[in-house]
């Protein structure tokens, strides 16, 4: 039998506030950098007699958000209690929403190998986050730094039908919500976790199957490892005449698995009622309507003008417009004016990603800034230096900050471009390689290129390829005769 995976998503994301969500303690992205219990206060820590106050800011960060995954705004929206006794989690309940979400019924599109696939939004709404547990020498500790920190929760659909379909979802809805505002996307910090709802079934079946919902995942190699893990998992299991139990899953990075953590919880086990210290919260359309103004320009859009503007290719703008930090300096560098939008896009998805990922740093901490790449392309453009030898001082603007004409200046790297100079070094080396001109002239025409690099050695590599290729030419020519 040929089985397929039902995937659905649901993505939490810390929202990039000034203070909590229900009381004014700061938000601060990395808890971990902080002292244990430093943020808090007693509304976040549930003394008795606090009350919650609604942060106006996540509540628009949500309808903002709604409204980039083509959501639909409800004009009341609830929230509610859901209760659940865990050491992290000081009140013994979070608020949350469940009947009256703020933004129901959307979708995203994505792209894979095999073309364009609508996977629908059921909704997106506001809660508050947990504290974190450390388990040190048999005991746990809590801190509370993270508790009641705002978080935008994304249900998909179960749409996804492949392990591509849900890398590309993934990462669309994180640069979406970059895009927005909502936060840094920084998984290694934690301000975005993944939980995947894996089930498979048979091809041409409508059925829904029990499901495995794995927890807590922080990184996109997590979760497509772990959802990789599930779907071969339970195919094993089905083909093996057993069944699937609906439970809740951790993943295992080490050994490469699954494991099962409880019974998968369904909404009537955490006996959800409406937060009776908030009322309803009404939204007006004035207000939607507002706020849709406010929205940037998203990736689909930017990707579009890219190709448009500058003439890109769908495959470099996509890559381009991937990450916001990364279209924004290539729009930087591009509006110097010290090369054409197509060199510049090459110099960044080539040479300069390269460094950036052997090094592991994200563009915000590149030392190269888009006017020294520029002004570095603009050396290689007037043949000041060649292609070469450009990538070269650009590792080292990479690992120094300084600029490239002073690198240049410094090492003597300034291109020979005058031909009287390199007439000389050209039939030196023609002289010294006998066989090879001999070769040559009977028609091996490839040998050409062995010789420019030989010029190139003798040069250090600071010949102009070009003017070594037309001197090279012109003797051999005349040796012919």
């Amino acid at each position: 039998m040929e089985y397929e995976p039902v995937i659905g998503l649901e993505v939490h994301a810390q929202i990039h506030t000034r203070s909590k969500m229900f009381c004014s303690c700061p938000v601060v992205e990395d808890t971990g950098d902080l002292p244990p219990n430093t943020y808090v206060c007693p509304v976040c820590t549930a003394m008795p007699g606090t009350l919650p106050v609604i942060n106006r800011r996540a509540v628009e960060m949500t309808i903002l958000t709604g409204l980039a995954l083509n959501c639909e705004v409800n004009s009341v929206t609830v929230f509610s209690r859901k209760n659940y006794f865990y050491p992290d989690l000081p009140k013994g309940y979070q608020i949350s929403q469940y009947d009256l979400p703020i933004c129901t019924g959307g979708y995203l599109e994505i792209e894979t190998e095999n073309g364009t696939r609508c996977i629908g939004i059921t909704r997106a709404h506001l809660e508050e986050d947990a504290g974190k547990l450390y388990h040190v020498g048999g005991v746990s500790l809590v801190d509370l730094n993270r508790a009641g920190v705002p978080l935008i929760e994304i249900v998909s659909e179960p749409d996804m039908r492949s392990v591509e379909e849900v890398r590309a979802y993934a990462t669309k809805l994180r640069s979406i919500i970059v895009y927005l505002g909502v936060n840094s996307g920084d998984m290694e910090k934690g301000v975005m976790r993944f939980e995947a709802n894996v089930s498979v079934r048979a091809v041409g079946s409508d059925v829904l199957n029990p499901r495995h919902e794995i927890k807590n995942l922080n990184s996109f190699r997590a979760l497509a490892r772990s959802v990789e893990y599930e779907i071969a998992h339970q195919i094993e299991v089905y083909e093996s005449g057993g069944t699937i139990t609906q439970q809740t899953m951790g993943w295992d990075e080490t050994r490469g698995v699954t494991v099962p953590q409880r019974s998968k919880e369904h909404a009537h086990d955490y006996r959800y009622f409406p937060e009776p210290d908030l009322p309803p919260l009404e939204i007006g359309r004035e207000w939607v309507e507002e706020l849709r103004t406010q929205l940037p320009e998203l990736p689909d859009a930017k990707r579009a003008r890219f190709i448009a503007d500058y003439g890109l290719s769908d495959h470099d703008a996509g890559v381009l417009v991937a990450d916001k930090g990364v279209a924004d300096y290539y729009e930087a560098a591009v509006a110097i004016g010290k090369a054409g939008p197509k060199t510049v896009a090459n110099w960044i998805t080539g040479a300069l990603f390269r460094l950036m990922k052997e090094s592991s740093v994200g563009i915000a901490d590149v030392q190269v800034k888009p006017r020294a790449l520029a002004e570095l392309i603009g050396l290689v453009k007037n043949d000041t230096i060649n292609l070469n030898t450009g990538k070269e001082v650009l590792e080292e603007m990479f690992a120094s900050g300084r600029s490239g004409r002073q690198i240049v200046e410094e090492r003597g790297l300034a291109q020979i471009s005058d031909a009287t100079a390199l007439e000389k070094i050209v039939a030196q080396v023609l002289e010294e390689n006998p066989e090879q001109v001999s070769r040559y002239l009977g028609g091996k025409v490839q040998i050409l290129g062995w010789l420019m690099g030989q010029v190139m050695r003798a040069t250090r590599g600071k010949a102009n390829p070009q003017v070594v290729r037309e001197l090279l030419q012109a003797q051999l020519e005349a040796r012919r005769g």
